[in-house]
C-alpha cells in the first residue's frame, strides 16, 4: 500500500473512531480472486507451528495477499497470536495448541497462597511470541500490517490462570482476592502491550489489533470480558468496569467486544466508559446477524451514548448484507458504522462496491 493510500485509510478509521465517517461508512470487504495464480498454503508441521512457525505464517500471508482483494476499508493484517488471551501465558499458564483455537492450562491451584501476578520478561513464552513477532515484522517488508497480539484483560484472564467454574466460586468465598488479582492483570498489562506496540507501530505511529480489523494512532485495542456472560450486573460493575475504565484510560482508541446474547446486560454500564470509542456485537452461535431488528435495544444505548458501531452482515447473499446495511443506516445515520462483510467473490463485491459508492456517499 503506498503512502497516500495508507493515510488515507488511516483517516478513515479516525473518522470513524469520532463517529465521524464521510462519503462511505467504514466498510471491510475482502474478495477471493479465484484465477489468482498464487503459491499454495503451506501445511504446518505440527498444531503449535500454526501459531509459532514465522516461515509457515509468512507463506500463508502471502497466500492470502495473492489470492484475495483488500476493498474498501479492508487491509491485509497478520495476527501472531498465541491463543485468544495470551497474557494469561505470560503469567503462568501452560499452552494447548489445537488447530482451531489454544486453550491455557490453569495454573492457580489456591488463591489465597498463589503468588502476586507480576511482569516477567524471562518467562518462556512471552520471550517466544514477542521474538515470533519481531520477526514477523522484519519479513512483511511492509506488504501487510502486524496486529498487535490478542492480549486479553481483567477477570478474563484470571479465569484462563484458574478455570471459570474456580474462579465463580472464588467470587463468592474469596472476593478479595479475586480482586487483588485483577488489579495485578491491570498492572502488568500495559507493559507487555507497550512491548508489542513497539515492535509493530509504523513509522506514523499508527497501529492495527488483531481482533476486528481495527487501527489508528496510537494505542489501539479491542477490550473485552467474555466473562460477563456468567456475572450480574452487579458483579460486572464491582469486578469488571473498574478494570476497564482503567484500561480505556490508557488507550487512545477502544473497541468493546460485546460477545453474545448473556452479555447483553452489561451494555448500560459499558456505557458509562466515557473514554470507550465504540462497541462491537457478536451475535452468538445460531443467532440472526447484526442487522436484526431483534438487537436494536443495544444500538439505541450505543447510539444514545454516542458511541461507534461495528456490525457484522453475513445472512444471506449479498443484497441482504445490502439492504440489511441501509436499513441499520436508515435508522442510526451511517457516520458512527463499521461494517463487516463475510469474505465473498470477485463478482459480489464488486456488485456491493457499485451499490454502495452510487447510494450511501451522499452526507
Amino acid at each position: 500500500m503506498d503512502k497516500t493510500k495508507r493515510e488515507h485509510l488511516v483517516q478513515r478509521f479516525e473518522d470513524w473512531w469520532r463517529r465521524d465517517n464521510r462519503g462511505l461508512p467504514l466498510m471491510r470487504v475482502v474478495a477471493r480472486r479465484d484465477d489468482a495464480d498464487a503459491p499454495p498454503a503451506p501445511d504446518a508441521a505440527d498444531d503449535q507451528a500454526l501459531y509459532t512457525d514465522a516461515g509457515y505464517l509468512t507463506a500463508a500471508m502471502r497466500h492470502q495477499i495473492g489470492t484475495r482483494v483488500f476493498m474498501a476499508d479492508a487491509f491485509p493484517s497478520l495476527g501472531a497470536n498465541l491463543g485468544p488471551g495470551s497474557l494469561a501465558l505470560y503469567l503462568g499458564s501452560e499452552p494447548i495448541f489445537r488447530r482451531d483455537t489454544v486453550w491455557y492450562a490453569p495454573c492457580i491451584s489456591d488463591p489465597l497462597t498463589h503468588p502476586p501476578l507480576r511482569f516477567d520478561p524471562d518467562n518462556r513464552w512471552w520471550k517466544l511470541h514477542y521474538d515470533l513477532v519481531r520477526e514477523l515484522k522484519a519479513s512483511s517488508r511492509a506488504q501487510w500490517r502486524l496486529d498487535i497480539p490478542d492480549l486479553i484483560e481483567n477477570i478474563d484472564i484470571y479465569a484462563a490462570m484458574r478455570g471459570p467454574q474456580e474462579t465463580l466460586f472464588d467470587i463468592m468465598d474469596c472476593p478479595e482476592a479475586v480482586h487483588g488479582f485483577i488489579r495485578d492483570i491491570d498492572a502488568v498489562y500495559f507493559r507487555y502491550y507497550d512491548a508489542m506496540l513497539s515492535l509493530v507501530q509504523d513509522e506514523d505511529g499508527v497501529s492495527s489489533y488483531t481482533a476486528f480489523s481495527i487501527l489508528g494512532k496510537g494505542r489501539v485495542a479491542k477490550i473485552q470480558c467474555d466473562f460477563s456472560a456468567m456475572l450480574s450486573p452487579e458483579h460486572f460493575r464491582e469486578f469488571v468496569l473498574p478494570s476497564l475504565e482503567a484500561q480505556t484510560r490508557r488507550l487512545d482508541h477502544a473497541l468493546y467486544h460485546l460477545d453474545g446474547p448473556d452479555a447483553i446486560r452489561h451494555v448500560p454500564a459499558l456505557m458509562e466508559l466515557q473514554r470507550l470509542q465504540a462497541l462491537q456485537w457478536t451475535c452468538g452461535a445460531g443467532q440472526p446477524d447484526g442487522a436484526c431488528p431483534r438487537w436494536y435495544p443495544i444500538y439505541d444505548q450505543v447510539v444514545k451514548a454516542d458511541k461507534g458501531l461495528w456490525i457484522q452482515l453475513y445472512d444471506g447473499g449479498v443484497d441482504d448484507w445490502i439492504r440489511g446495511a441501509e436499513e441499520l443506516m436508515s435508522r442510526y445515520g451511517k457516520r458512527r458504522f463499521y461494517f463487516l462483510f463475510p469474505e465473498m467473490s470477485l463478482t459480489d463485491a464488486d456488485r456491493l462496491m457499485n451499490h454502495a459508492e452510487k447510494n450511501w456517499t451522499t452526507d
